[in-house]
């Protein structure tokens, strides 16, 4: 029974129905792989960073960093390399827990960058020895994919088979990391043994560069799975895959194959996203989804001297701006998916952003985000803490800068955000419920007042074996009777593309859809029509309903947190520290019923506290006809 439900994961991420795809192919538009060998930067001659011995230039490249990068690194000097158990890896199928095995991995990881750049900084050897260390002990890992991603070997067991490498998220940045690590260290390695550079070589040669060119079957490549789901994977993957070649990789051909690999895989990516830009994962993943893809299309410049060269498209600056347009202000985002209400962003990759497809909008954002002073640091991804550096002083000379547009719409994703001068903020989506780190929440909306969340998307909790499972829906955040949304006839909506929002709208200030689509037969529902509607400090929240048969109470509920006053009948005190609401309903209509929902998750309590609750709203009459109307007003 686990083997099975471990291979659900697989079947999360490709899925098995055709998606929306456009073939834009805007990579291979610009050079085929004859054309790549003609254009190719080769010997590393593309990376812009000091060589390890040039003292003077690394110098003035980290400036005021230097010192910090150092005293991180001193605090490793002793660090006792954590060894990753096989028990540890049979913890995700035994008991569903991935931090066993990913928390020891990760320490050594990030010990790995921190020493690696604070020898950068000093460049006296002091640090060699534990980066040696650091490399070894990786070396002698069988795999560096994590065991919640190993199953997609052919045992789909969580233990990894030693002549199967898995390219996947981590494996992909420790190549990276590593990659690095040679590229600016395996002479001064090479003069206390050269069988230190010759083993890391060849580790990166046989989990990375030969799987990648000679395995097909990673879903996240895209190849066997024209038109199907693909996400952040895709740019993440490939943008390490893409630095491991290119640090790695001097033969041209052999380059040339390696790189337009990348490029035909992130077309597929390319041509599966929307080409409004939003994100799909919501902003959590926003670094990992548009974020990787910067890199990705950054380092595929940089390999043909800038001419392979996308930033132009409209595409790319929709995916960079979603991040700032769905920024609602101190430190709260639009949380749709998996994504957590809070979060605000790496300025030095928005930034990087803004510079590349001249967006004014990200770069002021950006600056917003920079909490000065901040050491650029990236944990095990040294290409972006490398490049955020090389921006650091073109931030600080900019000015902070972010507005909450009255009106900002994706027609394709259907996400739709709506504010007013009043501080009023109500995000609203439509969809379909089978998208990357999908909720079933077509319908739903988010609202804030003065930057405070009033009524929330609760997120996900901490990731366990079920997240990526046939169990994923047993889980109360993935459901929509735990989002702003209604249970027809006591059913709530179900999962599967075909379930989704029709007859999507939105203008200036409203966003309508039938919600009666996202919904199985058994909720017996012709028509929902739910509406939003935004005017000053108010929100009207509207069902209009046709029900083929009533048989249950319909119950529509709403989920919020903060201090509540439900003693009159009508409406409910919302008070979250200064800011006050009001939610106004009609009795005669509904019962309410308050829930009290104790968050034991910490991925959920650091957002929301200990307790958030449901308000359910549970019908008084059956009707097969019938109008709703919620509002709530900022007091």
């Amino acid at each position: 029974m686990k083997r099975i439900t471990i291979l659900f994961f697989t079947l999360f991420c490709i899925a098995t129905t055709s998606y929306a795809y456009a073939e834009r192919n805007l990579l291979q538009k610009q050079a085929d792989i004859n054309r790549l060998k003609e254009i190719l930067v080769l010997d590393q001659k593309w990376v812009t960073y000091p060589d390890y011995d040039n003292r003077a230039a690394w110098n003035a490249f980290l400036g005021t960093f230097k010192e910090e990068y150092i005293r991180r690194g001193e605090k490793l000097l002793d660090y006792k390399w954590q060894v990753v158990r096989a028990t540890d890896y049979l913890a995700f199928e035994r008991t569903g827990n991935r931090q066993m095995m990913e928390n020891p991995f990760e320490a050594n990881n990030r010990a790995i960058a921190d020493l690696l750049m604070a020898e950068l900084a000093e460049g006296k050897g002091r640090f060699t020895d534990q980066l040696i260390n650091g490399v070894f002990n990786a070396c002698e890992m069988t795999s560096w994919a994590l065991a919640a991603h190993i199953i997609v070997q052919p045992s789909h067991r969580a233990l990894p088979s030693y002549d199967y490498p898995v390219i996947d998220l981590t494996s992909g940045d420790l190549s990276g990391l590593l990659s690095w690590t040679y590229y600016f260290m395996h002479r001064s390695f090479d003069k206390i043994d050269p069988e230190i550079s010759r083993r890391l070589r060849h580790e990166l040669q046989t989990r990375m560069l030969d799987p990648y060119v000679n395995n097909d079957s990673f879903w996240w490549m895209g190849r066997n799975y024209k038109g199907h789901m693909l996400n952040n994977w895709n740019p993440w993957c490939n943008s390490n895959a893409l630095m491991c070649f290119m640090l790695l990789e001097n033969d041209r051909d052999k380059l040339a194959q390696g790189v337009y690999l990348t490029m035909e895989s992130v077309d597929k990516f390319l041509n599966y996203i929307k080409a409004d830009g939003a994100c799909e994962e919501g902003p959590s993943y926003w670094g990992h989804a548009a974020g990787k893809t910067l890199d990705y299309l950054e380092l595929l410049s940089a390999i043909t001297g800038g001419k392979v060269n996308i930033f132009a498209e409209s595409i790319i600056k929709n995916m960079g701006e979603y991040i700032s347009r769905s920024y609602v202000g101190n430190g709260w985002v639009v949380n749709f998916a998996d994504a957590s209400a809070r979060g605000e962003g790496n300025a030095y990759l928005i930034y990087r952003f803004g510079k590349a497809v001249d967006s004014d909008e990200l770069k002021g954002f950006a600056a917003l985000m920079r909490k000065s002073p901040t050491l650029p640091h990236n944990g095990r991804d040294i290409f972006r803490t490398l490049a955020s550096i090389a921006i650091d002083k073109e931030l600080q000379q900019t000015t902070p800068m972010h507005e909450n547009r009255p009106f900002t719409w994706y027609p394709e994703t259907e996400f739709c955000y709506l504010s007013t001068k009043d501080g009023l903020f109500l995000a609203a989506k439509g969809g379909y419920n089978d998208e990357s780190h999908n909720h079933n929440d077509a319908g739903t909306c988010s609202v804030w007042m003065n930057q405070t969340p009033i009524l929330i998307d609760a997120g996900v909790g901490t990731y366990t074996r079920q997240t990526f499972s046939s169990e994923r829906y047993s889980i109360w955040t993935m459901q929509s009777n735990f989002h702003n949304l209604p249970m027809i006839n006591g059913v709530a909506e179900k999962y599967g593309k075909k379930y989704k929002a029709t007859e999507v709208k939105a203008g200036k200030n409203t966003f309508s859809a039938n919600i009666a689509t996202a919904y199985p037969e058994e909720a017996k529902v012709n028509k929902w029509i739910r509406s939003y509607t935004v005017t000053g400090k108010q929100a009207r929240i509207s069902d209009t309903f046709e029900l083929t048969e009533a048989t249950a109470p319909n119950v529509v509920n709403f989920m919020t947190w903060g201090e509540l006053d439900y003693s009159k009948k009508g409406q409910v005190g919302i008070r979250i520290q200064n800011t006050q609401a009001i939610m106004q309903y009609d009795a005669n209509l509904f019962e309410l019923i308050v829930e009290p929902m104790e968050l034991t998750d910490a991925r959920l309590s650091n957002v929301w506290g200990k307790t958030i609750y449901r308000l359910s709203f549970k019908a008084k009459r059956q009707t097969i006809k019938g109008n709703y109307l919620f509002t709530i007003k900022k007091i």
